[in-house]
């Protein structure tokens, strides 16, 4: 690079330093909470002492040591937060899996038909999906009850797939807008039905954009409290509305530690989902880029 295109050293400076104070910023309420999910509540959460929570000062007192992982042992092995694991990872599952089986067939449908009333079909897709959750869980528990199906898995899969539907077909259908319909024109040439060149060439170009909408369907999902609070029986409870039952109500006593690190148990998978699809997120997000 020659000088006349380098960036100024006062610009780096400014770059460097601002994304420094937004890592620091964005990290370190979640540093804080891992830090604190080795205390006890008298430290973490002392109004006394607000530097107890560094030095552990009654968490030493109590169990020898400023560190404890009594914590994740009463959220783990007393309440049994790793069924609400298992839990949360089979609703995500069949959502992911529902969602991008009727995204990728009905965005594609969508992007190649010419039909006038695919924009408005659209249109009505986002308008459903702009309605508050709740609307579509209050329809939904009627039949439910009924059908004696409330509590249980399936009922909140089926709800969360109708939410997260609207958003995904349209993710999917502009994903599927920027691929050249040359491409189907081709496989057609060749010998391939409009499935086959649905299944072989496109969604192979398609990929980075499904793993992309995949993996926010997932999120949904696993970040979803409204629906899986009101769908769900105790038994059959995901990790977030758990995390709430850790807290208590005003009824029953509750212990802020065990929420604390049922909090960074269930955080710390999505770093690592992340991280891992870093690069087909990126593609995906990229993928207008493509070119006939």
């Amino acid at each position: 690079m020659s000088k006349a295109t380098e960036a100024p050293t006062s610009l780096k400076l400014f770059n460097w330093g601002f994304i420094t104070v937004w890592l620091i910023v964005a990290a370190f309420p979640f540093m804080w909470t891992l830090w604190g999910s080795f205390k006890v509540e008298l430290d973490f959460f002392s109004i006394a002492d607000w530097t107890n929570a560094l030095t552990g000062e009654r968490t030493q007192a109590v169990y020898g040591s400023p560190f404890t992982g009594a914590g994740y042992y009463g959220a783990w092995v007393q309440e049994g937060f790793g069924s609400a694991v298992i839990n949360t990872f089979i609703v995500c599952f069949f959502v992911v899996l529902t969602s991008l089986t009727i995204g990728t067939l009905g965005g594609y449908a969508l992007s190649r038909s010419g039909f006038r009333y695919t924009f408005w079909l659209l249109i009505i897709a986002l308008i459903f999906r702009a309605m508050p959750p709740i609307t579509l869980v209050s329809g939904y528990l009627l039949p439910f009850f009924e059908w004696n199906l409330w509590g249980i898995l399936p009922t909140s899969i089926i709800v969360l797939v109708a939410i997260n539907q609207p958003f995904t077909l349209w993710m999917l259908h502009s994903f599927f807008q920027k691929i050249p319909k040359d491409l189907d024109e081709s496989a057609k040439v060749d010998g391939c039905t409009q499935f086959q060149a649905f299944r072989f060439v496109i969604i192979p170009v398609m990929w980075p954009g499904v793993i992309t909408t995949g993996l926010f369907s997932f999120l949904l999902a696993y970040n979803d409290f409204a629906v899986t609070a009101m769908l769900l029986n105790q038994e059959n409870q995901t990790m977030v509305p758990k995390i709430a039952s850790f807290l208590g109500t005003t009824q029953t006593e509750g212990n802020v530690m065990f929420a604390v690190a049922a909090v960074v148990s269930a955080t710390v998978p999505l770093f690592i989902l992340v991280m891992f699809f870093q690069r087909q997120i990126v593609s995906g997000l990229t993928a207008g880029a493509v070119k006939g």
